[in-house]
């Protein structure tokens, strides 16, 4: 074999330099990085999280439930309220209860959002179960609960007043500033023109009511609790009438009795109440009386498309009750 041809001195030599080969290998393993800064190339091929210009993973924001962090761009939101102002920034959750999802005037751009549960009492295993980033909530009270599963932002219903405020502000939360600005400019284009629309052939000075009629009870609801009154009370304009605008206006909802009917009712009505027309209350002994009923000045829709009143549901509710004001003027 080729080791019995190799004398001594030549296997000192090998070994030698074998021994300053492993050396040198070593010392360049373990040498230290240089501490300068990296190139701008070598910069744009890092991770965002290791770019020295990266955002932060969170930002903070001031809630009723006090400060709170939330991720900077969720992937993954549940939102148990306000689905509507996400839907309009092209934003589409993983989940939302089923009564939202059933929304009338965008559920089929839901067709793959998970149902959450129950609207109002929130599931936490069936929430947890979805792996939110984020979770949208109306009722602080639900808070303690769901934190435990995501960051989780409470907006109680009615802090936020109109399709502006909500827009505006889930613009911020989610960085859609853009989507939102845009989204508004074409909402108030189109109010403008259905309000103009109604102020050309309806007397300024006309009164409007937002009444509810179930088999059991009659409600009546100011401008910021669904039934029509955003699109009527806020983009178009209109009032209560006055002896009880206040009243409506303040608590934004009461119940009435049949008797008090002729006392909340308008010179228009638009009115909730499934499975009943015009012409039923025309023939009912305790409406017929009532003027906007005798003079063709109600409208009747069914709760599926009046309970909804995010900034998608107002647009198109305002244009439909436009066509019903303006027929045949």
């Amino acid at each position: 074999m080729l080791y019995r041809y190799v004398t001594s001195s030549k296997v000192a030599f090998v070994a030698a330099a074998l021994c300053l080969l492993l050396l040198a290998a070593c010392s360049s393993n373990n040498a230290a990085p240089a501490a300068s800064s990296p190139t701008a190339s070598e910069s744009a091929k890092l991770p965002a999280s290791e770019s020295p210009s990266a955002e932060p993973e969170y930002k903070t924001i001031d809630t009723v439930n006090g400060a709170i962090q939330i991720p900077l761009h969720p992937k993954r939101i549940v939102a148990e309220e306000y689905l509507g102002s996400l839907i309009a920034l092209n934003v589409i959750p993983v989940g939302a209860p089923g009564l939202t999802l059933q929304n009338y005037y965008f559920k089929e751009a839901l067709s793959g959002v998970a149902d959450s549960g129950t609207y109002g009492s929130p599931s936490p295993e069936v929430i947890a179960s979805l792996n939110p980033d984020l979770i949208i909530i109306g009722n602080k009270d639900q808070y303690e609960a769901l934190s435990k599963i995501a960051p989780t932002l409470t907006v109680p219903y009615g802090e936020l007043k109109n399709a502006h405020e909500e827009l505006v502000f889930f613009g911020k939360v989610l960085g859609k500033e853009k989507e939102a600005e845009a989204w508004l400019e074409e909402y108030d284009r189109r109010i403008a023109e259905a309000k103009a629309k109604v102020d050309a052939v309806i007397p300024a000075d006309a009164s409007f009511s937002i009444i509810e009629s179930t088999a059991k009870s009659i409600y009546v609801y100011g401008d910021n609790f669904g039934r029509g009154g955003q699109p009527v009370y806020q983009a178009l304009g209109r009032k209560p009438p006055a002896a009880v605008a206040e009243q409506i206006m303040e608590k934004q909802w009461a119940e009435i009795s049949p008797e008090m009917i002729d006392e909340y009712a308008g010179d228009y009505i638009v009115l909730t109440a499934n499975g009943r027309t015009v012409e039923d209350f025309k023939n009912d002994p305790v409406w017929s009386s009532i003027p906007a009923v005798k003079n063709d000045r109600l409208y009747v829709w069914p709760e599926e498309r009046s309970w909804y009143y995010d900034p998608i549901a107002v647009l198109t509710q305002t244009e439909e009750l436009v066509s019903w004001l303006t027929k045949e003027k």
